[in-house]
């Protein structure tokens, strides 16, 4: 019995905990994988290549779920949300959803990545495309149950400047009952509709839109959902819509990061010279309130990625996507302090947290995982499984790496000990 306890003991302490990735910056909108034991010790041709397949040119990165990678490309001049097999990459079903933006400057195809709701009959999947048109689709074969034309329905904000220009890169935002979007005109900028009907919940608010993705939160247990908009962040109550706090910040050209939530303070960033934040936000018998703690100006911005935290320490690429040398940064969140610096990654790329560790795709391809600690920059282990232009973030799940560029997606072997 000694025996087999102590082996029950070493087993648990080995086994892998797999999970989901169903939205943009996972399932906590946090950047965070909560999977453990993955290989941290790469052969030099780096993790076995479990598949690759073509997909079209995109800036969203994959959304994992119930054994299905969904993606969102160009295809044929349309955007089309495709379901792949998770464990083969074998397409399963395909649905075009509007028409994608070609533009030289940035490039082709849609910028927001997908958000799955798992549920009865497989889920649901939900996209928001380059000219706002909002879809809801059967995660099982991929028919559309509802859509809204937020252009056309609601005064949609693509004539706005930056917007009209590279097109809407914001994705869903599931909370509750609700699908949470931004886009809409005077008056009804903010919108929520009932998930699975698709009506109308509330329409609200008279704010300019960015790129960035809204955060779902919790601060001093109160349940909220943050805007990045151009006057800053706004924080709203999801079944309402009634703005909560706000925290002005500049805004230059259409990029700005989804917020990141630690505790009680909050950090933004926006490149083209804006810089970056952390606010403090309090709750008191008067209301909100969202105080400054630090802001500087140009030195720290993250062009369109969002950057991650782990102890009140951001991890993060800082520069724009003309910076071929883009650094991997770590800033103390309190103070905006510069722990560590490397530079060599490109401002187009993304981060991950994922077991203690930063998972960095550079903006040409590369794989870098890298020591969560702001003690000093310590790389464990580098691989080059893409090349060409990978301006969207590697996701995790179930001991496997999902990644793309603009050509092609790829699935990386990475479980440990104990993985299934």
């Amino acid at each position: 019995m000694k025996l087999l306890a102590c082996c029950v003991v070493t087993f648990l302490a080995t086994a892998s905990f797999a999970a989901d990735w169903p939205q943009y910056r996972g399932a906590n909108s946090d950047g965070t994988s909560p999977e453990t034991n993955l290989l941290k010790s790469w052969p030099q041709e780096g993790p076995r290549v479990v598949w690759k397949a073509p997909i079209g040119e995109s800036f969203g990165s994959f959304a994992v779920s119930q054994g299905k990678a969904f993606a969102f490309f160009e295809r044929g001049g349309n955007e089309v949300c495709v379901a792949l097999d998770a464990a083969t990459g074998k397409e399963l079903w395909a649905t075009p959803v509007d028409k994608t933006i070609f533009e030289r400057q940035g490039g082709n195809g849609p910028r927001s990545t997908p958000t799955v709701d798992p549920g009865s009959g497989g889920g649901r999947v939900y996209v928001l495309g380059t000219y706002l048109k909002l879809a809801c689709l059967n995660a099982a074969d991929g028919k559309v149950i509802w859509k809204h034309d937020i252009q056309a329905d609601f005064d949609g904000q693509n004539a706005t400047s930056g917007i009209n220009k590279w097109g809407s890169a914001s994705s869903p935002v599931v909370e509750g009952d609700l699908v949470l979007v931004a886009g809409g005109g005077e008056g009804q900028s903010l919108l929520a509709f009932n998930k699975t009907t698709g009506a109308l919940a509330w329409k609200k608010h008279s704010e300019k839109i960015t790129h960035a993705t809204p955060t779902p939160a919790t601060l001093h247990g109160v349940r909220q959902v943050i805007f990045f908009t151009q006057s800053g962040l706004v924080s709203v109550e999801p079944k309402t819509g009634d703005v909560l706090w706000r925290f002005a910040f500049p805004w230059q050209t259409s990029t700005a990061s989804s917020p990141i939530v630690y505790q009680d303070m909050v950090y933004c960033s926006a490149a083209y010279n804006v810089g970056a934040a952390t606010c403090k936000v309090e709750k008191t018998a008067s209301g909100w309130k969202a105080t400054q703690l630090w802001r500087t100006p140009s030195e720290l911005m993250n062009h369109w990625t969002t950057p991650v935290c782990k102890d009140g320490y951001i991890y993060g690429i800082f520069g724009t996507a003309r910076d071929g040398a883009a650094p991997l940064k770590c800033i103390e969140m309190a103070t905006g302090k510069e722990m560590w610096s490397k530079p060599g990654f490109g401002g187009g790329g993304a981060t991950t947290l994922v077991d203690g560790h930063v998972l960095v795709q550079g903006d040409k391809g590369p794989l870098v995982l890298v020591e969560a600690t702001p003690k000093a920059y310590n790389e464990v282990a580098r691989a080059q499984p893409l090349g060409g232009k990978c301006w969207t973030m590697a996701v995790v799940a179930n001991g496997r790496i999902y990644a793309r560029n603009t050509k092609e997606g790829i699935c990386l072997d990475v479980a440990g000990g104990g993985a299934q």
